[in-house]
């Protein structure tokens, strides 16, 4: 993904497929097109040392949710997969 839209979400009340949820919400909305991908700072999904990132993929409200040591704690980059920009 090239393009996405960068959501903040630190509501502890809130599990993290709920804020995917609602930045997804959010996106669709903004932009009329319905995102596919997210990535969050590992931490956030909760990885075991010995699982392998690929493994610790998640699916939230249709958008698959994918680790990124880029993307800071609270952070969603979101945005549609394959999408480039001239």
């Amino acid at each position: 993904m090239n393009v996405g839209m960068l959501w903040f979400d630190n509501d502890p009340k809130s599990e993290l497929t709920l804020k995917v949820e609602r930045a997804a919400i959010y996106y669709r909305n903004k932009y009329g097109q319905t995102p596919t991908v997210c990535f969050v700072h590992p931490s956030m999904l909760m990885i075991n040392s010995s699982e392998s990132l690929d493994a610790a993929k998640i699916k939230a409200a249709g958008v698959e949710v994918r680790p990124a040591s880029t993307v800071l704690p609270n952070h969603f980059w979101i945005g549609v997969n394959g999408v480039n920009v001239s």
